[in-house]
């Protein structure tokens, strides 16, 4: 058994996680390692939630890449907050605005993939430059509070666990069997393993990957809204490190950068592992360039391990 869990792909990015929490406690001492683990909880559920659609999105194979993650968040966080108002009673009519500006984000970009037949990585860029100009337009410098009881519920916690990770939880959990127990699932596998052999085997390959960009933009937004409310009002950069970051944790985690193979609960391995990261190195107190080297080095070295890659010369 424990020999079949460690080749596990999600195996390595767990470990990872452990070992980064175990070094940061033993430098700022144990009294902190409750608040250590509930930060890292929350702010790798934000990372999850995005990187749960970047991952459907990459697992569709080469140039398959979802770039608008950012303004999403973005749009639907200050949409959403500006349509509340912060007044009571709003809170489903907000929720329910924030996925539907990410399902409309995910209905542009695959619209600019099939009509405008560009590759999507030019698609999602392009179409992030005019959801950020919304986003902007709609702010106009303002930074509206969410009602107090999203406030309360985002920075809470349930039997000890933080709402935000409850919420992680179950969108991983979702996905795990949309991925696993589902046709959607198994056509998202062969289209990325082989597009073509997918379309002639009678798989309806444009319909899964709209839906798939549509997956990922409501996906980004739910992240957005739910940011938003924990950080007590949208910023107009609040999105901004989630792009690569919602790539990394795809990778981290274990699923196939060439597509046709994904890991779901790799996904929170490797979100607890990069927030953790940066925690251990900022208390040894790294300047940001070693902390950007050594967090690469190790991000590789993962990867690789994952892989199970041997360095030949």
């Amino acid at each position: 058994m424990m020999a079949t869990t460690w080749t596990r792909p999600w195996f390595w990015a767990f470990a990872a996680a452990a070992l980064a929490f175990a070094a940061t406690v033993v430098l700022t001492g144990v009294q902190g390692a409750g608040g250590l683990l509930v930060a890292a909880l929350t702010f790798a559920s934000f990372s999850v939630l995005v990187g749960l659609g970047q991952m459907a999105v990459i697992t569709m194979g080469p140039g398959n890449v979802d770039l608008s993650i950012p303004a999403v968040m973005t749009l639907a966080g200050t949409l959403s907050l500006k349509l509340m108002g912060g007044a009571a009673g709003t809170e489903l009519w907000g929720l329910l605005a924030a996925l539907g500006i990410g399902l409309g984000a995910g209905v542009a970009n695959y619209a600019l993939i099939w009509l405008l037949r560009i590759p999507p990585i030019i698609a999602t860029l392009s179409a992030s430059f005019v959801f950020q100009s919304v986003a902007i337009w709609s702010n106009r410098g303002l930074r509206i509070k969410p009602p107090v009881s999203l406030a309360e519920f985002s920075t809470g916690s349930t039997l000890g666990v933080p709402n935000a990770a409850w919420i992680g939880l179950a969108a991983a959990l979702v996905f795990w069997m949309l991925i696993e127990r589902t046709a959607y699932g198994r056509r998202l596998s062969a289209i990325g393993q082989n597009a073509r052999a997918a379309r002639l085997a009678g798989v309806p390959v444009e319909g899964v990957r709209a839906a798939t960009y549509v997956l990922s933009a409501v996906m980004a937004a739910l992240a957005g809204f739910l940011l938003s409310c924990f950080s007590g009002g949208a910023a107009l950069n609040m999105g901004a490190e989630y792009l690569l970051m919602s790539i990394a944790v795809v990778v981290i985690g274990g699923s196939s950068i060439a597509g046709g193979n994904s890991n779901v609960p790799g996904i929170w391995g490797a979100a607890l592992f990069m927030f953790l990261i940066v925690s251990m190195l900022n208390s040894y107190g790294l300047g940001a360039g070693v902390r950007l080297i050594l967090t690469g080095v190790i991000i590789v070295a993962i990867v690789v391990a994952a892989s199970g890659r041997r360095l030949t010369p």
